[in-house]
């Protein structure tokens, strides 16, 4: 497992107002863009401290947690007991390792700039999704790269609509659209954040 690039800042991550309130319109986008029910099993990748499963949990059965870090992963173990659902946490880079388990949709928060191929990414969650399976993933609009002040693994600078959409399309996914759902908001400016939803 590569470098904990968040090992520095897990403790401290949901200090950042703005990231949790991005969070939590992100949440409210996918409860208001998709079907969500108690018999479903999730998986939430890149999913941090937890921010976005914790508002997803009462809506379903179980949530699998997929983040390549581990202290954020300590983090959200923290939340367990707190949680509406049922919760597995895995230690996994999903880029370079497959998983066996099937889901009945996959939700994601931030995580997709930091994969390098996401068009791989995208076949990669077709095959892991469930017939009828929904996809609501969550980014930055393009960006100048002022997003980031750190290096936290930044492979892309957000993703213009269009190649973000072709890239689900050409996966086999249907039904893709995509939405505003938040802005972060930062002292240089404001970073409109899409929701991308689509089923299998």
């Amino acid at each position: 497992m590569t470098q904990d690039l968040f090992e520095h800042k897990a403790d401290i991550y949901e200090s950042d107002e703005n990231r949790v309130s991005n969070v939590d319109n992100i949440a409210n986008a996918i409860i208001g863009c998709v079907s969500l029910n108690r018999t479903m099993h999730l998986m939430d990748f890149g999913s941090g401290t937890g921010l976005l499963l914790q508002r997803i949990s009462p809506f379903v059965r179980k949530i699998t947690a997929i983040d390549i870090s581990e202290s954020m992963n300590q983090q959200l173990e923290k939340k367990r007991s707190s949680l509406s659902c049922e919760i597995d946490i895995l230690h996994i880079d999903l880029e370079s390792n497959d998983i066996p388990d099937k889901f009945d949709g996959i939700i994601s928060s931030m995580t997709m700039h930091h994969v390098s191929d996401i068009r791989a990414m995208f076949v990669k969650f077709y095959s892991m999704l469930n017939d009828g399976g929904i996809i609501a993933i969550s980014d930055l609009d393009k960006e100048d790269g002022s997003f980031h002040t750190e290096d936290t693994g930044v492979y892309h600078f957000g993703f213009e609509r269009i190649a973000i959409v072709n890239a689900a399309q050409q996966a086999g996914l249907k039904e893709v659209e995509i939405v505003d759902a938040s802005a972060v908001h930062k002292p240089h400016g404001a970073f409109p954040v899409f929701l991308l939803t689509a089923k299998r």
